[in-house]
């Protein structure tokens, strides 16, 4: 039976991401990540989003497991995500938004996943990255990926199931894009977590939160999250004929 392996947050593009995988494998084990990041409400809705999948009858086999690496990030220090640094408010283009930067987090991610994978003779590694993410976070960039996928392979060199790779089916998409892959596989989007103050609700003031935003808008996806700003994004937008 075709097993994979995904890497989830709980956000739009992970979940995009899963709900798409639960309909093109027989076994699909989903990865979320504590690694002591002020937004782990994203790990509560990683968990929800994982039990309808459970309850879903039609598709995959699911599983979801927590990993904790809390021992490990809590020695990156300088990150807005994982170190008392405020997140700040804006667009992604914006300089501020490097402080959102965790060193090597991809890396981190992918090297536990892999051998997660690798030990449950996964047929693929999956991962969320988008080309949204590539001039902020070298970890999300196609040399990156294209050089873990090497490394992931080589050194499992005959221990991984033959043909085993590391896939990021949405390296090449906007984020808008993935809001409608992630519309045509019916994700509940109010469910999902973005925002990386970890509020009681999206700030919709964050980088995350106007990426996310602006996604939907877009896409013409209707959004049902809940924000407690909703109409900054549309002061910052590099949109044409938002502002």
């Amino acid at each position: 039976m075709d097993r994979a392996v995904a890497i989830f947050s709980g956000g739009m593009d992970s979940s995009s991401l899963v709900y798409m995988l639960k309909q093109d494998y027989g076994e699909l084990i989903m990865l979320s990540f504590d690694y002591g990041q002020r937004h782990k409400k994203e790990i509560t809705s990683a968990k929800k989003l994982a039990g309808y999948l459970e309850e879903n009858p039609t598709g995959a086999y699911t599983e979801h497991r927590v990993v904790n690496l809390r021992t490990i990030t809590s020695m990156l220090k300088g990150s807005a995500l994982t170190d008392d640094v405020d997140v700040p408010d804006g667009h992604y283009s914006e300089e501020a938004a490097r402080i959102t930067v965790v060193p090597n987090r991809n890396m981190i991610m992918l090297g536990v996943a892999t051998a997660v994978a690798v030990a449950e003779e996964a047929d693929a590694l999956y991962t969320g990255v988008h080309a949204g993410d590539h001039f902020i976070y070298p970890d999300c960039r196609p040399e990156f990926m294209h050089h873990i996928n090497l490394a992931a392979q080589a050194g499992n060199e005959s221990f991984a199931k033959r043909g085993f790779r590391i896939e990021a089916p949405f390296l090449h998409m906007e984020k808008s894009e993935i809001a409608k892959v992630g519309a045509r596989y019916g994700v509940p989007w109010e469910d999902t977590w973005s925002c990386y103050k970890g509020g009681a609700i999206h700030c919709g003031t964050c980088p995350t939160c106007v990426e996310r935003q602006e996604a939907f808008y877009i896409a013409g996806v209707t959004d049902k999250t809940k924000y407690a700003d909703a109409e900054y994004w549309k002061t910052v937008t590099t949109v044409p004929g938002v502002r």
